[in-house]
């Protein structure tokens, strides 16, 4: 990390933090662990986040996430840092991020290795998205247009609780597939990178819907 420029670091529930044998890895780069932030949730990491980027080397097709390259994410995730938040997640080194983590993610990132012998361990892979972070710093682009902060995932939270809310009062929920559509919609909106101001007009539909429905309800 601190090779390329990189110092902000947050540990997920490590087994043992701090630890001598960090320490003694990490020659010459000692305040990166020094100033590591450890959380017991990733739900806690990445709450402020306006874009969370996952890592897998597995492609997890069953639920149609967008899936770039390290090269591909990098200016996005440097455009969308001009407003808000963004993070890269990493999973363990024995088995990755799980599906729940990835529910957590606005996109995955899976480097194309030989598919023969794609064995990568993570500081690989931490190492290839922090150059080509480095590498995307330091390029020529053009200047990022959004001037409206991403939603961060506690925005999104209250978004797609204010829906399923919505969903049971209009009797909807049941019909489409129960609490798995809560699920779709929270894909759906992660896809979309929703802004602020994208969220609080969809909230204020929602607000209207139950607004309405209490009125019916009163009426009867």
């Amino acid at each position: 990390m601190k090779t390329m420029g990189h110092d902000e670091l947050w540990l997920v529930a490590p087994q043992s933090f701090p630890h001598a044998e960090a320490l003694a890895m990490a020659s010459g780069a000692a305040d990166v662990l020094a100033r590591a932030r450890v959380v017991s949730t990733l739900g806690e990491a990445v709450a402020d986040c306006g874009l969370v980027v996952g890592t897998s080397a597995r492609l997890r097709t069953r639920y149609h996430w967008p899936v770039s390259s390290a090269r591909e994410i990098a200016p996005r995730l440097l455009d969308a840092a001009q407003t808000g938040p963004v993070a890269v997640v990493f999973g363990t080194e024995r088995t990755g991020l799980t599906n729940e983590e990835f529910e957590r993610c606005h996109a995955l990132v899976n480097i194309p290795a030989n598919p023969e012998y794609e064995s990568l361990n993570l500081a690989q892979a931490v190492q290839i998205l922090a150059y080509e972070l480095r590498m995307a710093s330091t390029a020529e682009r053009p200047a990022a247009k959004r001037l409206v902060p991403l939603a961060t995932l506690d925005e999104l939270d209250l978004l797609n609780a204010h829906f399923d809310r919505a969903l049971t009062q209009v009797g909807f929920t049941d019909r489409a597939g129960g609490p798995h559509l809560v699920k779709r919609l929270a894909r759906i909106f992660n896809r979309a990178e929703l802004d602020q101001h994208e969220t609080n007009i969809l909230r204020g539909f929602l607000a209207a819907v139950e607004a309405r429905c209490r009125g019916a309800e009163d009426d009867s």
